[in-house]
């Protein structure tokens, strides 16, 4: 199960990667006066867990700038 876990994990973030590349050169397009863009990454556990879960669902941030 661990190498389907992680070729499952290294699709999402290939994916999220390329998507938010895109997103992000589309923005600096629109916005050609802001030298550098501060940004924040949050990756959510969106899953629904029992009643009886005592742990927090994972919650993990990135913040950091992107200069022109």
């Amino acid at each position: 199960m661990e190498e389907t876990t992680r070729n499952d994990i290294r699709r999402l973030l290939k994916v999220f990667g390329v998507q938010a590349d895109e997103a992000l050169m589309a923005h600096l397009e629109k916005h050609p006066g802001v030298p550098v863009l501060r940004l924040r990454i949050t990756l959510q556990d969106l899953t629904e867990y029992s009643s009886q879960a005592t742990e927090a669902p994972l919650h993990f941030e990135v913040e950091g700038e992107v200069r022109r």
